[in-house]
């Protein structure tokens, strides 16, 4: 266990919510969110900020089961400042993550990478993710990459 900390960001005004803005805007600044936007977002899914002692080290979304089939389906993602990758931080949220996405009652997992992140779909593809699908929305030009947990990981 490393000494990361990890803190809520649960409705908070404080730092925890910023702190969550920058790791996400800066990691996937297509998009960019709102202070106010990462209220509404942490009021149905759970934020969380790493720490490692007080440095700022990336955060995490776990996005609760949505039951549009059998089984229920919850994204899990975590994001680590360029600096502090492939040190174990993001397997550390990723694992945290995972479990919580399971206590909330996922019977399969998801996650969401921007696919300019070589580094985050890397990330995904070695956790055991398979590509699902590939898109741009509507009105933008950035590439992203749909992937769910496969085999016995779900």
């Amino acid at each position: 266990m490393s000494d990361l900390r990890i803190v809520s960001v649960g409705g908070s005004d404080g730092v925890a919510l910023r702190d969550w803005q920058y790791v996400h805007n800066l990691i996937v600044p297509p998009a960019a969110l709102s202070l106010d936007e990462v209220r509404v977002r942490s009021a149905r899914n759970r934020l969380e900020v790493a720490y490692l002692h007080d440095t700022l080290v990336g955060c995490s979304t776990v996005r609760p089961p949505v039951a549009d089939g059998d089984p229920a389906v919850a994204t899990v993602i975590a994001r680590v400042l360029p600096g502090f990758r492939r040190r174990g931080f993001g397997t550390e949220m990723y694992v945290r993550g995972l479990a919580l996405a399971r206590e909330l009652g996922a019977g399969a997992v998801e996650t969401v990478v921007l696919a300019a992140n070589h580094d985050g779909l890397s990330f995904a593809l070695k956790r055991g993710f398979v590509e699902v699908e590939r898109y741009v929305l509507d009105g933008e030009s950035d590439l992203w990459v749909d992937l769910r947990l496969g085999g016995a990981g779900n």
